[in-house]
């Protein structure tokens, strides 16, 4: 599928399992982020919508003025940061490269590089949206 000139209703139609769509306040700002820290590729970026690709795996950015009609928009906090207790992890990201290019591009490292118990080398760093993107690799 080209994600640059696919239609709406044909990229809808598309969607299949579990689903991720995160409300973020600059889309145009969490693609360069994403991009950069992660490696992920952004298509059909506006100030309203981006598709994003890790991997595989599709998903999905939406600034809060598309929730416009939708009750959830009322739950969103109006400063306080919006992901805690979402946890976002990349499996396929290397943490130690991911964490020394967070800072940079605005991110919070919350726990360096570190491994962990269960097998895995992780950080967690927190967006400006308060989302917890955890880059991790098999020890």
């Amino acid at each position: 599928m080209d994600y640059e000139c696919v239609s709406a209703e044909d990229f809808g139609a598309s969607l299949r399992g579990l689903g991720l769509n995160l409300l973020v306040r600059d889309v145009p700002m969490q693609c360069a982020m994403l991009e950069t820290v992660f490696g992920m590729s952004a298509h059909r970026i506006s100030r309203d919508f981006a598709i994003l690709r890790y991997g595989a795996a599709v998903f999905q950015l939406h600034s809060d003025s598309t929730y416009h009609a939708n009750p959830y928009l009322s739950f969103l906090p109006e400063a306080a940061p919006r992901g805690a207790g979402a946890e976002l992890r990349l499996y396929d990201s290397d943490p130690d490269e991911a964490a020394a290019r967070a800072e940079a591009m605005g991110m919070q490292v919350l726990q360096p590089p570190t491994d962990k118990p269960h097998g895995l080398r992780e950080c967690y760093l927190i967006c400006p949206d308060g989302y917890a993107w955890v880059p991790s690799r098999v020890l």
